[in-house]
């Protein structure tokens, strides 16, 4: 017999789309208040959010820092036409403060997102970033505001 929650099943994407979108706004909103607001149980929220991290939908929950706390930039990196962009990218994602890495077209062929405390830990940083085997320059951008959602 099926119980009222499963009768959901049919509407799964639109139902998990409304419980991921309320977890990315509160990603510790309590099970129960994200059942009362989606009309769904408890029990089958938790269900939903077990499944949405089992298939890897859900990667990971994660805390975001006010902005009085870190300090950001961009990096935009050319890479040595003999050198393997995956490869950088892939030495890139290793070190620390790196918080994203983006393989772009245009004049450069990497963009990083950097985070730190200070512009000067920001600027150790880069210093890695240029003694990666194949990184031929490098240009740097620190980011004074950011405006709307990042996602």
């Amino acid at each position: 017999m099926r119980r009222k929650d499963d009768l959901a099943d049919t509407n799964l994407n639109t139902i998990d789309e409304k419980i991921i979108s309320i977890l990315k706004n509160d990603s510790r909103k309590p099970f129960v208040e994200i059942a009362n607001s989606i009309g769904m149980s408890e029990s089958a929220v938790r269900r939903r959010v077990k499944n949405l991290q089992d298939t890897g939908v859900i990667k990971r929950f994660t805390i975001e820092m006010g902005p009085s706390n870190k300090t950001s930039a961009i990096t935009l990196i050319s890479v040595s036409s003999v050198a393997d962009t995956s490869n950088v990218s892939n030495q890139l994602l290793k070190l620390k403060g790196v918080e994203t890495v983006y393989e772009i077209t245009g004049q450069y062929d990497i963009a990083t997102v950097i985070v730190a405390s200070t512009i000067l830990e920001i600027n150790s940083y880069i210093d890695e970033i240029r003694k990666i085997d194949g990184v031929s320059d490098t240009n740097t951008v620190i980011i004074l505001r950011t405006l709307g959602n990042v996602r």
